[in-house]
């Protein structure tokens, strides 16, 4: 999966942000949508497609959404 794919599965975790805001330098955190079940969400995604599992403090050491995709690849 190339960062591009990840930002789309990303993004479809996220209900009423437009896509078009999705891009690996979006700051993922500051999307008004945001929250503690997105997260899960997002580490359940990470999960499902790349059967990599990531946890709470990866996320909170995460930026962008580029910098969480290239956490999973060191994974």
């Amino acid at each position: 999966m190339d960062v591009n794919e990840f930002v789309k599965h990303f993004a479809e975790q996220f209900d009423e942000t437009p896509e078009e805001l999705f891009k690996p330098t979006t700051l993922f955190k500051e999307l008004e949508e945001w929250g503690s079940l997105t997260a899960l969400s997002i580490i359940a995604m990470v999960d499902e497609e790349l059967d990599i599992r990531i946890t709470g403090a990866d996320i909170r050491n995460s930026n962008s959404i580029e910098d969480l995709f290239l956490l999973t690849q060191a994974k």
